[in-house]
């Protein structure tokens, strides 16, 4: 799947803001290393820094586009190439933080659970993902995808799972833990018209569900979703209309 770095921070302020408050729960730290998971172009390794300036902080992404924006944005801090799915440190650690990632990778809390034994004593295992498959922005894309002139470009195409019950990364995450916190919160973006929401999950979700397609298919799919889209988030009395975006985070501190 092509990512691009421009695309995604088109809406730099929006996609920061729960990385923002995931930073928030992360509680003060041991002596040891940082890792920004997913770092994507930056924008929430620039968080942690903030947040931890004497540490050493490592990005890590599996996208060139994102590691090159990364790289642009923090000159002085290291960023490398990972495959999240396999990625191991090289060093215990004290935080891992992963804003908006693990959403992609169906065995996460497999992942959540190695990386937890890769944890330091007191360490933290911080992560916020998107649950927002049942919105609209969403299952448009899906219901698409099974229209008669898109659906021979989805067969055998896997697609982003649903994550899982809270009580089910609890139950995995809680005997490795002095301390978990799960939650969600629901965001309200008040955007410009029903185009600026296209734009957003171009640069996301809807990213898988254009790269497979021929540029004249994938114009009319598009105009077809800007239409779906339209219908589905009616304008504010200003004109605006408001992207409901809800997201799932957790905490974990190791025992």
């Amino acid at each position: 799947m092509a990512w691009s770095a421009e695309q995604y921070m088109k809406f730099e302020d929006e996609r920061t803001w729960p990385a923002r408050d995931l930073l928030g729960h992360v509680p003060n730290l041991p002596e040891g290393a940082l890792y920004d998971l997913g770092c994507g172009p930056g924008n929430s390794t620039e968080l942690v820094h903030d947040r931890f300036p004497a540490y050493l902080l490592t990005g890590v992404d599996s996208d060139e586009n994102m590691l090159a924006a990364a790289r642009k944005r923090m000159a002085h801090t290291r960023f490398e190439k990972g495959d999240l799915s396999q990625w191991v440190p090289p060093r215990p650690a004290v935080l891992f933080f992963a804003n908006a990632v693990f959403q992609w990778l169906p065995d996460h809390l497999d992942i959540f659970d190695r990386l937890m034994d890769e944890l330091i004593p007191g360490g933290t295992l911080a992560v916020q993902m998107p649950d927002n498959l049942d919105e609209p922005s969403h299952a448009s894309m899906r219901d698409l995808a099974e229209h008669r002139r898109f659906r021979e470009f989805y067969i055998n195409r896997s697609r982003r799972n649903p994550l899982r019950a809270p009580a089910v990364y609890l139950d995995r995450l809680a005997p490795k833990s002095i301390k978990i916190d799960v939650w969600h919160t629901v965001y309200y973006h008040r955007l410009k018209n029903a185009e600026a929401i296209v734009e957003w999950v171009k640069g996301t979700g809807l990213r898988p569900y254009l790269d497979v397609l021929p540029p004249d298919i994938r114009e009319a799919y598009l105009a077809a979703y800007l239409e779906r889209v339209r219908d589905a988030y009616p304008p504010l009395a200003d004109g605006h209309v408001l992207l409901k975006f809800p997201r799932l985070f957790l905490v974990a501190v190791k025992r």
